[in-house]
């Protein structure tokens, strides 16, 4: 154990200045620490859609009516709200969890050795759509669960996944440039996979927006659209997006293609089948809302699927650098 130096007055001045640049010159944390606290705010990113999907699923979406309060008078719920109430105001703390992952996330990214600016803007990306998505969920409440809002709340989620999903794999790569492991061709068959995955996560809001489960029992506006139609281009857009990975399964076998965009391709592929296995039971069993909520987490899994097999098309070799009064085999086995 090594001795914990004093705090000097100066030092206490510089934490206050720049409390990140104070942490990062007492403590180095290892790449598995930088790995783990960046996997913990992607899971935490997934936790919030799936609590926020059971505040609809449960009509708890008013159960705190107003923001950044939870009533007129009350911060906090109160015994009259019911159990709606503590639905609600559960996610609302949840948030608080979420932003703790990804403080956790920026600390440990900004005292890697050595220093990782692209790591770090990471990091800070997802601090910056969570309090988007915070307001933004205030106003969902404040407009009464408008379904349009509801459906931007949900996108803008994903967005924050998204960042997460690279940030998770970045921890697992170098800085150099990276370099394409297949031809160009199969890296645009990978973009038009992403591109369809984003408008069916699109359409699957339209779907929600228009369909039964409204977030609250009390009469709430709905998207004026044909539930069937929607929901038909849903199903439509689902299996085009299936297609398009196993052609980029077909493909990356064809080409002879590395065993890593081969895994995450198959992966996806497997799990974009469960969704659509889930999605088709539940619209022939009227929506059942744990059906419903399983459905929404599979979208999360599916989206980081289909990032991960874009990300696996290219390659950043991990870059091993010497730490001052470190030698080089003591900085390999910290990778």
């Amino acid at each position: 154990m090594e001795p914990v130096p004093n705090v000097t007055r100066a030092d206490a001045a510089q934490a206050v200045r720049n409390p990140l640049a104070f942490i990062a010159g007492r403590w180095t944390p290892s790449p598995r620490t930088v790995r783990r606290a960046a996997l913990a705010a992607l899971v935490m990113a997934v936790l919030i859609v799936v609590t926020g999907g059971a505040v609809r699923l449960t009509g708890s979406g008013l159960g705190c009516p107003t923001w950044p309060k939870c009533t007129d008078d009350s911060l906090t719920t109160t015994s009259a709200m019911g159990v709606h109430g503590v639905i609600e105001f559960g996610n609302r703390m949840l948030t608080y969890v979420l932003c703790a992952a990804v403080g956790w996330a920026i600390i440990a990214a900004r005292s890697q050795k050595p220093y990782r600016r692209s790591l770090t803007r990471l990091g800070w990306t997802q601090f910056w759509v969570v309090m988007s998505n915070a307001v933004l969920g205030g106003i969902v409440v404040l407009v009464g669960l408008n379904p349009y809002t509801v459906a931007a709340h949900f996108l803008l989620s994903t967005a924050l996944i998204a960042v997460a999903t690279v940030m998770w794999q970045r921890t697992r790569e170098g800085d150099d440039s990276p370099r394409p492991l297949v031809g160009k061709p199969v890296r645009q068959l990978g973009w038009i996979l992403v591109a369809a995955t984003v408008l069916l996560i699109a359409v699957g809001t339209v779907v929600t927006g228009a369909g039964p489960h409204a977030g609250d029992s009390s009469e709430v506006h709905r998207i004026p659209l044909n539930w069937e139609n929607v929901t038909k281009l849903h199903a439509v857009l689902a299996w085009i997006v299936v297609t398009l990975a196993f052609a980029l399964w077909f493909v990356l076998k064809a080409v002879d293609a590395p065993r890593g965009p081969l895994h995450r391709t198959r992966d996806l592929f497997l799990v974009l089948l469960a969704q659509g296995a889930i999605g088709y039971v539940q619209y022939f069993t009227d929506l059942p809302e744990v059906l419903v909520g399983l459905h929404m987490f599979g979208s999360c899994l599916a989206w980081i699927a289909t990032l991960r097999v874009l990300l696996a098309l290219r390659e950043r070799p991990e870059t091993v650098a010497d730490l001052p009064g470190q030698s080089t085999e003591s900085a390999l086995s910290r990778t």
